[in-house]
């Protein structure tokens, strides 16, 4: 069985995730979405609301899961026996940190990385964009999933207000 997995904080997943997972869903058996726990930042969303929104949105997917893991990615890609990592590129600037990830990740388990280039629609957005747009009340709805933008505004309100 041919399995990847797409890692990433995905707090919130936007439009541009779900690019890059639904197309990895078409080129492999398996798709794993790993959801990196990383306890030295309090995201707007906690882990396992993040992987509630991303069972939610990618449930029309047969063959994607989302699991949560810390660590490394290489040890995460063993434990799920997956050779091989999906990254979507947005610009040039990503491409330089990616690559130097994918050759470590190589070098420590032989974990291959697929760059993915983004869809252009989604060449400019990042979940911390998106917080910052939706902070200010702007519309963030065409680059959100419908389950993500329903509850955004009112989370950033609620922390705006505390």
């Amino acid at each position: 069985m041919r399995r990847a997995v797409c890692p990433g904080s995905f707090d919130p997943v936007t439009n541009g995730h779900l690019d890059i997972i639904g197309r990895a869903s078409r080129l492999f058996d398996e798709v794993i979405v790993g959801v990196l726990i990383n306890q030295s930042k309090r995201g707007l969303f906690s882990v396992e609301e993040r992987i509630e929104l991303l069972r939610e949105v990618t449930a029309s997917y047969g063959n994607v899961r989302v699991e949560a893991f810390r660590g490394l990615l290489v040890d995460f890609c063993r434990t799920q026996d997956a050779a091989v990592v999906v990254k979507g590129l947005r610009a040039v600037s990503d491409f330089d940190y990616e690559l130097q990830m994918a050759q470590m990740n190589n070098g420590l388990a032989g974990v291959e990385t697929l760059f993915m280039p983004t869809n252009p629609l989604y060449s400019f957005l990042s979940s911390s964009l998106v917080k910052e747009v939706a902070k200010w009340g702007g519309d963030v709805s065409a680059h959100v999933p419908d389950e993500v933008g329903r509850i955004l505004g009112a989370r950033l309100r609620a922390a705006a207000a505390e």
